[in-house]
């Protein structure tokens, strides 16, 4: 997995890609980035399917912020991104949600 981000000296955003490799979902045929950005929408934020069978998103925050999020492969199974800033634990669940620092 893989997380990059770009600033914009125009406006206080920060452009984060966020790349799910095709090692860590090889048979997925969907993929959503879900968190607090998007109200933990399990479908409102998909992923596109690149040519190399890796998933990717590119997404504006606000700089400044962390945000708590996870990909959900087709529907069921969630995964965490093993690039992430760092880790919480998700509020009543016995997992932990990656965290961005915009």
């Amino acid at each position: 997995m893989s997380l990059k981000k770009r600033y914009l000296k125009s406006k206080p955003v920060c452009k984060c890609t966020f790349i799910l490799p095709k090692d860590a979902a090889p048979a997925a045929e969907k993929v959503t980035l879900v968190g607090d950005f998007n109200g933990w929408e399990t479908d409102s934020t998909p992923m596109k399917r690149l040519k190399t069978g890796d998933f990717k998103l590119e997404l504006e925050l606000e700089a400044g912020r962390a945000y708590q999020y996870r990909y959900l492969i087709d529907g069921e199974q969630w995964e965490n991104d093993w690039h992430a800033d760092d880790y919480h634990p998700a509020p009543g669940l016995p997992v932990e949600n990656s965290v961005v620092r915009a």
